[in-house]
């Protein structure tokens, strides 16, 4: 596929009519040492001055977190890097690696691009029966929810069906079955469902309980903000013991989950992944169509998409609009299966989320210059990518005069000294963050009192904790070491603003 922006359109483009130094300087490997630019940030409570300004290496080492820290700024004007620290050691992203998938899906599938779930009659319809099968078929939507499936439902009764003489079946062959983003990830965690090319609800299902006179009363649904639809294709048993508080097997396309009863209490409820999510959709949109007297048999998975007439479609929001919300809560699914999208639409084919991974390297190498990028999922939940502030920085600086990121990314809050948002900081910042047990990072554009924007990206990881630590409850420390990081991200911040700001 020809990128929808070429490099020198997306990237070269992206700085064209810029003369003030080089552009792209080689980055060191080390810390600089700066020199001041005329004309900085005003002094003020909140922002250093020039000549107090801490460096780096203090910061650094003032932070106290082990490891290795990683950062490199650079001027988006120029696209001059002007200060890094071990900007080319690969280190773990975490979710800082869902900025570098916007920009793959975005150049790959377009700003307009639109997701589209449907359902097939493959037979006619005569007298309100249909003389054949209904497939629900996924277009790998992220975004469908239990609203879309209960207005397809309305669809189908405004069509006039009331009868399906052959099958109801699922396909989410858009995209290939991955039964969990990362397998190190605790089982019960919601933010590591499958992945599939008909998703709902982010593939949760809402796990609630609560205490009555002969134990516990559990219910599990595809809750919405306007239905609670109860399923059966997740279900939920309590256990007498203490530990492990959930199991979890497959059995006949169920999940079958057992809770410990004592972890209980009194009631309270959490969002469980779902790893059938094909029967999932088709359950919940079988017990809507049920409401409107629409007889639908039990959902049954297909592998291919047969030929016939959409009788029903639900269309997703715009591209940017998905990426905007992906990136403000950096949802996991949605970054996974719009980089398989864009895989899938880059190569005509997608073998898997390691593949797709793999394509979007050679992308960001093709087409950021990120030539040392080295992902193996899209979202940054595993702990095995790697990426560099360089790479990472350079490329932020690339894009930004296309404006293709910079809109979508969520502000960062700036605190005062008591650790409280400080909504008058004169500092402004959009930036993807990224968090593991000891892995913070931080990556997007600075701007301070009428200056330009600075493109940074800092990484920073204790990889000897963060493997000792696994990926069950948090670990001793890792609290402590999240809140020192984040504090180091705005004192380096403070401290490029107030040299480079203006």
């Amino acid at each position: 596929m020809v990128s929808r922006f070429s490099r020198r359109g997306f990237l070269s483009g992206a700085l064209a009519g810029l003369t003030a130094g080089p552009v792209l300087a080689e980055a060191p490997g080390q810390s600089l040492r700066p020199m001041p630019r005329p004309g900085g940030v005003a002094t003020t409570a909140k922002v250093a001055s020039k000549t107090s300004v801490p460096g780096a290496a203090a910061l650094i080492e003032a932070a106290q977190l082990g490891g290795r820290v990683s950062f490199a700024v650079v001027d988006t004007r120029t696209g001059q890097m002007l200060e890094g620290h071990d900007a080319g050691l690969s280190q773990p992203p975490a979710s800082v690696s869902k900025a570098a998938t916007a920009l793959y899906a975005i150049d790959t599938l377009g700003p307009k691009h639109r997701f589209l779930t449907r359902l097939v009659a493959t037979g006619p319809i005569h007298n309100g029966v249909l003389k054949g099968d209904l497939v629900l078929a996924g277009g790998g939507d992220p975004t469908l929810d239990t609203n879309a499936l209960a207005d397809m439902a309305a669809q189908l009764k405004a069509g006039g069906l009331r009868e399906v003489t052959g099958g109801f079946h699922v396909w989410g062959g858009a995209l290939p079955l991955v039964p969990a983003i990362d397998r190190t990830q605790p089982d019960h965690a919601g933010y590591n469902p499958a992945i599939s090319g008909l998703s709902l609800n982010y593939n949760r299902v809402y796990f609630e309980w609560k205490r009555n006179s002969n134990g516990w009363k559990v219910h599990m649904d595809a809750r919405s903000d306007r239905y609670r639809p109860e399923v059966q294709v997740a279900r939920m048993q309590v256990v007498n013991r203490r530990t492990p508080v959930y199991t979890y097997a497959e059995k006949d396309g169920i999940d079958h989950w057992t809770v410990a009863s004592g972890a209980l209490g009194n009631g309270g409820a959490r969002w469980l992944p779902v790893r059938q999510p094909e029967l999932y959709a088709g359950e919940v949109l079988r017990g809507f169509a049920r409401g409107h007297d629409i007889d639908l048999p039990e959902p049954r998975k297909r592998g291919d998409l047969p030929g016939g007439t959409v009788v029903a479609r639900h269309v997703s929001p715009e591209l940017p609009v998905i990426l905007r919300d992906m990136l403000k809560y950096s949802n996991n699914l949605t970054a996974e299966m719009v980089g398989m999208a864009s895989t899938a639409q880059r190569k005509g084919r997608v073998g898997g989320l390691g593949h797709s991974a793999r394509e979007m390297n050679n992308w960001a190498a093709e087409t950021l210059d990120m030539a040392r990028v080295a992902l193996v999922d899209h979202s940054g939940l595993s702990e095995r990518s790697r990426m560099t502030a360089e790479d990472m920085a350079l490329a932020l600086a690339r894009v930004h005069r296309s404006k293709t990121l910079k809109p979508i990314l969520k502000p960062f809050d700036m605190r005062d000294d008591n650790g409280r948002v400080d909504k008058s900081h004169p500092i402004k910042v959009l930036a993807k963050t990224g968090t593991l047990y000891f892995v913070s990072g931080l990556a997007g554009y600075a701007s301070a009192s009428g200056g330009g924007d600075l493109a940074f990206a800092i990484l920073a990881a204790d990889v000897g904790r963060r493997e000792r630590a696994g990926n069950g409850a948090r670990p001793p420390g890792a609290r402590g070491w999240n809140m020192r990081a984040k504090t180091l991200q705005q004192r380096l911040i403070e401290r490029w603003a107030t040299l480079y700001g203006a």
